[in-house]
């Protein structure tokens, strides 16, 4: 069940010097921070060790449409509705599986896939009680030059030279249907392990989608989008992918008359791929209310067209971030949104990046837990996002104290957690890093599971009815 980041240990000098530029640009100085009022740590992670991660579901049938942004979070989110807080970390847990199963091992030759099949996921990332079932998997690839975007193996023969494992997508069952009040189809995006070498890299130009003035980030459309007859698991994009699976589970359960809702998340590059499907599903699927997006440290995906059109189809949508993370402050550091209120002189810039939807807006300093400073990867890691989540009542108090995720997970794959609680950084990796010791008392590297391989002709096998 446990992976190692290992990629994300090794920061390279080039990572820490933009991270530092840029801090210095934005003004996030470590002498800007106030000190940290630490916690016992002797004592306060053993005194929860043997409590629940998690309270009882709550029944939300009957307010899961303002829960869902029907009204745009107006007065749930500062201060945080315990509701809401329970969707936003349900939503990003599921995010979050989409790094805890992925092989980026590159001495693998199942790099960039998933290590486990369908039926597996939610068991190995500890979802096995979130009332879904994943019905499908999403491959991507990309046709332009993307460093660190996609998982790459250093081996010559091996799953795949141009397709990565890129997120799934799940419907609620029987029983967590009744407690939401709908039957809810869940997309949820894959980001980047390493996000500083390919945000520095990161295409500026704007690309055309649909048949009006929206334009977009050309990298993350090109992921979105990208196929090639010659590949195994790319002759459809990830976006044909998706709509194909969408359009089978909504024709589902027309016939049966159910109420359907449709939930993206993503986190990082996850963020923005989540936008893109939004915007296509809306386009496809009129009928289809609510269509939300639940999105952890996003950037900047589109221009202004892009947003106001988003609105126009009804999408509603909620980004997460925080306040000392860069990556939602791009593309667009200096060329954004702000310059709107200059449409009198410049008139409508149609090559400025905006952000889209709602925020809710994080502090890492509002953390007992975490380490002061600036930490450009442990900030943006989805678990640091869950954490503070987890502990917001509103920015005007302090840390919840009756929190109840395990403070452990932050540190996965960062070292963001105060020494006090005695939590090892980068935590989260395989015994022995993969390798088991064989009959004969060698070291080898395993062979995964036949039912594990990936395949790029089987799909997954689900009664959606459960």
């Amino acid at each position: 069940m446990v992976y190692a980041y290992q990629d994300v240990v090794k920061t390279s000098k080039k990572s820490n010097r933009l991270g530092e530029k840029l801090s210095n640009l934005l003004n996030i100085q470590k002498n800007d921070l106030p000190p940290s009022t630490h916690p016992n740590g002797n004592n306060i992670h053993e005194d929860k060790a043997n409590t629940p991660t998690m309270s009882p579901k709550e029944d939300i049938s009957d307010r899961w449409r303002d829960i869902h942004g029907v009204h745009e979070w107006e007065g749930l989110l500062d201060p945080l509705h315990p509701l809401l807080r329970r969707e936003i970390v349900k939503y990003g847990e599921f995010a979050q599986a989409t790094y805890d199963a992925l092989d980026i091992d590159s001495f693998s030759e199942y790099c960039g896939s998933c290590m486990y099949n369908s039926h597996k996921l939610f068991d190995k990332s500890g979802l096995n009680k979130s009332g879904y079932k994943v019905t499908k998997y999403i491959y991507a690839m990309s046709q332009i030059d993307m460093p660190q975007w996609l998982e790459r193996s250093k081996l010559t023969y091996t799953w795949s030279k141009d397709s990565n494992w890129i997120g799934f997508v799940a419907v609620s069952d029987d029983e967590e249907s009744r407690r939401i009040g709908r039957r809810d189809i869940v997309v949820a995006w894959r980001g980047t392990v390493t996000p500083s070498e390919w945000y520095e890299n990161m295409q500026r130009k704007l690309e055309s989608i649909g048949h009006m003035d929206s334009k977009v980030e050309h990298g993350f459309l090109s992921i979105y989008t990208s196929k090639c007859d010659s590949t195994r698991y790319n002759k459809s994009s990830a976006s044909e992918q998706v709509m194909k699976e969408l359009k089978t589970l909504v024709d589902f359960y027309k016939t049966k008359s159910e109420q359907v809702s449709l939930t993206i998340t993503g986190h990082s590059l996850g963020g923005a791929l989540a936008l893109l499907n939004a915007y296509e599903s809306a386009a496809n699927f009129p009928k289809l209310l609510p269509i939300s997006v639940i999105s952890f440290a996003a950037p900047r995906v589109g221009n202004i067209a892009f947003r106001d059109e988003l609105y126009q189809m009804g999408v509603k949508i909620l980004r997460v971030t925080v306040k000392q993370d860069l990556v939602p402050r791009m593309p667009g550091i200096v060329l954004n949104e702000s310059l709107q209120k200059f449409d009198d002189l410049t008139g409508t810039l149609e090559w400025i990046y905006t952000h889209v939807g709602a925020e809710l807006k994080l502090d890492v300093r509002s953390s007992p837990y975490l380490k002061r400073g600036f930490n450009f990867i442990g900030i943006h890691m989805l678990e640091t996002y869950l954490h503070l989540v987890d502990g917001f009542v509103s920015s005007s108090s302090t840390f919840r104290s009756n929190a109840k995720r395990d403070v452990a997970l932050v540190n996965k794959a960062c070292d963001m957690l105060v020494d006090e609680l005695r939590i090892p950084t980068c935590w989260y990796q395989l015994a022995h890093k993969g390798l088991e010791c064989n009959a004969y008392g060698r070291w080898v590297r395993p062979k995964r599971d036949p039912e594990d391989i990936p395949s790029p002709t089987s799909r997954e096998e689900t009664t959606y009815g459960f």
